[in-house]
């Protein structure tokens, strides 16, 4: 009786270690390239999160960690990245300066900056592998200040290719694809991280879903996990012509969305908030407006595990 006892603890501690092994998403941040407040933003909502700091966002960014070998890799290098890889080591219990790698998604303030604090005057870092598509290398290794991070080898810059996945270990792979979007300095890209039979896509920015050249709704049954453009809630959000600053309205994507599933819609997840959005300012109607219409809301902190899904699916 007692090796029976023995051997059933011993296949529940394993499995729960292999649960806890599994590849996981860490939201680092959720802000717009700006962050939340905004620099020189009076608003009603800015001058109460200046004063309160528990109000204050970072901006959109992710982390991908895999337990088991101990790698970590940042998902684009904002302003905010010395707070947040404090807040990477703290969550992976590892105080090291290890990064496995950076992968950027296009060259607007808040997605590629933050590499400065690799370089000689801070971190001083050691080769860090900067993954980025051929106009996003390019800028990087002919404009200043970013060309003395390859310089002084402080990066390395590492290719990507339109739809061709990147192997990181045994087990993660990540694939770039392009998106519609301003792309003055570099193209613009989301991912697709994959673990097993598990995916995810990450999407902060882009220009209007129909400027793509694929379907979102094909997409979000595709995979199993999304993080998409949230930057505005709805129409008439800021005092300028919002045709001028595209992206979709989260008001769009739940509209475009709302024939599917309620299963398919929970795989969908807002992040990359402008500071005038609604949501980002915790407006409880804003939320719940999401959260009915059977969407979720990213927050800082949130953890995706890419546990491997049974073949009937996730529902």
């Amino acid at each position: 009786m007692k090796n029976n006892l023995l051997t059933i603890f011993l296949i529940f501690a394993a499995s729960l270690y292999a649960a806890a092994a599994e590849p996981y998403v860490l939201v680092l941040g959720i802000g717009q390239d700006a962050g939340v407040p905004q620099i020189g933003c009076g608003s009603p909502y800015c001058e109460k999160a200046w004063k309160d700091r528990s109000l204050r966002r970072t901006v959109s960014s992710i982390a991908l960690v895999d337990p088991e070998s101990g790698e970590r890799w940042i998902f684009d290098a904002t302003p905010d990245l010395p707070e947040q890889f404090q807040f990477l080591k703290h969550n992976t219990d590892d105080d090291s300066n290890a990064l496995a790698g950076v992968f950027l998604t296009h060259a607007h303030m808040g997605h590629y900056t933050g590499l400065m604090y690799l370089g000689f005057e801070s971190m001083n870092a050691k080769g860090v592998p900067v993954y980025a598509m051929p106009r996003m290398r390019k800028f990087l290794s002919e404009n200043g200040p970013w060309s003395q991070l390859v310089e002084f080898k402080n990066i390395e810059l590492r290719p990507l290719e339109n739809g061709a996945a990147v192997k990181l270990n045994k087990r993660l792979s990540v694939t770039p694809f392009l998106v519609p979007h301003r792309d003055e300095y570099s193209e613009t890209v989301g991912y697709r991280i994959v673990s097993g039979n598990v995916s995810l896509l990450f999407i902060p920015d882009i220009d209007k879903w129909e400027k793509w050249d694929r379907q979102l709704s094909a997409e979000v049954i595709a995979n199993d996990f999304l993080f998409v453009d949230a930057t505005f809630f709805e129409d008439g959000e800021i005092p300028r012509p919002m045709s001028e600053v595209q992206h979709p309205f989260v008001s769009e994507t739940m509209n475009l969305l709302k024939d599917l599933p309620p299963f398919e819609r929970q795989k969908v997840h807002f992040i990359h908030f402008n500071h005038s959005n609604p949501i980002v300012q915790g407006s409880q109607a804003a939320i719940r407006k999401v959260e009915n219409a059977g969407f979720k809301v990213a927050s800082e902190g949130l953890v995706v595990k890419l546990a491997a899904r049974t073949t009937a699916g996730v529902k």
